[in-house]
């Protein structure tokens, strides 16, 4: 946090408090049940770019109110195949039982990438949450892209890949719904994303594939393509870029879709939990500009490099063969 913004959180009460080296930050002092103003809304926002998740306790609101904190990031957009409030259809509800459990949500993953401009932000608040169980883990995608060595940096650096609806396809199966299938390719045909983006804020490269969306690098023949994904999907579980949110109720978190991915865990079953969800307008995905340099932008944490001497600078006996 510059100096300008955390003398700006002193004087609206906002605290800012880190959680992870890489990812997350927890806020305190903030309450979404009135109106920001535009000076707590800036502290929110630049904590929100800065550590990619943000969490937020205590948020007894409406969903009129969540809604209404959304709007200040973008304009709420509709997702096309998730459960859509009634009356309201920028809300998503995932209201999960035994007789309705989660679908497409345990895997690693950022938002709507099948989308030609994904979402900017993603906002989700907890109604119910399970006694045990029901966590979302978050992973950096910015630390993702450092942690990679520089060749394979280089090697990806003017990549694209091809996004896609593909865990909905399975929903019109049927010769009456192929046209349905039609009209929807038409809404969403299939983008192609740089493999690294660039944050339009803060400037951070950004690891951009997911295995729920993605199909396939642009240019590689399949086997290849699905090697070189098989180990960029990885690059999530790393533990050091993750964060894990264990929530409970009226807990609001914030997460930056262009820089994360995401993962809830169907640990719960048969426990009930609900959760409301809205996202926001995002931007085209944009790459790197010209020839391969270095990153010069600093990230949230140090990757660590590899040693090249044991601790404490003790030779091993097999090195004085």
């Amino acid at each position: 946090m510059t100096t300008a913004t955390a003398e700006l959180a002193t004087r609206v009460g906002i605290t800012v408090e880190p959680i992870n080296g890489f990812i997350g930050a927890e806020l305190k002092g903030v309450d979404l049940s009135r109106a920001l103003s535009d000076d707590e809304f800036a502290v929110i926002h630049d904590a929100f770019v800065r550590y990619e998740v943000i969490v937020m306790r205590n948020q007894n609101i409406t969903f009129e109110q969540q809604m209404a904190f959304g709007e200040r990031f973008g304009q709420l957009t509709v997702h096309p195949f998730a459960a859509n409030h009634d009356d309201h259809r920028e809300l998503i509800v995932f209201d999960n039982t035994p007789d309705n459990p989660p679908v497409s949500t345990d895997c690693w993953h950022s938002d709507e990438t099948f989308r030609a401009c994904p979402p900017t932000a993603t906002i989700l608040r907890c109604v119910t949450a399970p006694q045990r169980g029901g966590d979302t883990l978050f992973s950096s995608m910015t630390a993702a892209y450092r942690g990679l060595s520089e060749d394979m940096q280089r090697y990806l650096h003017t990549k694209t890949a091809t996004h896609d609806f593909k865990p909905w396809r399975p929903m019109f199966n049927t010769r009456e719904l192929r046209e349905r299938l039609w009209q929807i390719e038409e809404r969403f045909p299939t983008p192609h994303h740089p493999v690294i983006r660039v944050h339009p804020v803060t400037g951070r490269r950004v690891l951009f594939v997911n295995s729920q969306f993605t199909n396939s690098i642009d240019g590689l023949k399949p086997d290849e393509s699905a090697a070189i994904l098989d180990y960029l999907y990885r690059q999530a579980s790393i533990p050091e870029y993750q964060l894990r949110v264990k929530w409970e109720p009226n807990m609001m978190v914030a997460w930056d879709n262009r820089s994360t991915q995401h993962y809830a865990s169907y640990d719960y079953y048969p426990q009930p939990r609900k959760m409301e969800r809205v996202t926001t307008q995002g931007e085209p995905v944009l790459g790197v500009e010209g020839a391969y340099e270095p990153e010069r932008i600093d990230g949230n944490g140090m990757i660590m490099p590899k040693p090249k001497k044991p601790a404490g600078g003790r030779t091993r006996e097999f090195e004085r063969l």
